[in-house]
């Protein structure tokens, strides 16, 4: 089965503007652990890329980190699911490293390291970093609504350099996976319409207001 490469903040657990600095602030989005669970009870190899600048930034250290992806690891295999690896990038937005996304650098050494066949892998994030990352990789990105996603794909959806699909959150973003529709990437689903749809429409309601409106619609 393929590997299912995941961003951390705001597709596992929800995003904080400054930055998840303990376990005490970190917090399962609804339904992440059961879907990690579902994909590994499937077969498939689970992986999570994020990028994490806050270390460079002095507000959290390297080993508190650690500790919240060993509590995350474990909390998922309470619930029956399974995380093989977790990459991280530490260093700062202008570090010009090759690990922090868009970058691949963080899918290659999952490559390298643990022998992923990057032609048969998904990624899903909340970013258009993700996206770009995924694609850069020869990775089928997913974006998903939750976190960041709403706001990134409003502005940012241009960024990206190839086809990708959208997912309400990370539940969603399985369900396309298992119905193999991530792999379609020449055909657009229902939702990925609706949400270019919502960019081209006028009107004076905010149209971030307005493509939440639509999305709860497909609820």
């Amino acid at each position: 089965m393929s590997t299912i490469f995941i961003d951390r903040d705001g597709v596992i657990n929800e995003n904080r503007a400054d930055y998840v600095k303990s376990w005490e602030e970190f917090h399962f989005l609804p339904g992440a652990r059961e879907a990690i669970a579902q994909v590994t009870r499937a077969g498939h190899r689970v992986i999570v890329c994020s990028n994490q600048a806050a270390i460079a930034r002095g507000l959290v250290s390297v080993e508190t980190v650690e500790e919240i992806h060993q509590r995350m690891i474990m909390e998922v295999a309470e619930a029956g699911g399974a995380i093989e690896k977790v990459y991280y990038c530490p260093h700062p937005k202008d570090g010009n490293c090759c690990c922090r996304k868009p970058r691949p650098g963080m899918l290659l050494r999952a490559h390298d390291e643990l022998g992923v066949d990057l032609s048969d892998a998904v990624f899903i994030g909340d970013s258009m970093t993700d996206v770009r990352a995924g694609l850069a990789a020869g990775v089928r990105p997913i974006l998903v609504l939750t976190g960041l996603g709403v706001e990134q794909f409003r502005d940012h959806y241009r960024e990206a350099n190839g086809p990708f699909h959208i997912a309400m959150n990370l539940e969603h973003a399985v369900a396309i996976i298992s119905q193999g529709i991530h792999a379609q990437t020449d055909t657009q689903t229902m939702l990925d319409r609706t949400c270019y749809a919502t960019l081209a429409m006028t009107s004076p309601t905010d149209p971030l207001t307005m493509l939440h409106e639509q999305l709860a619609m497909q609820v």
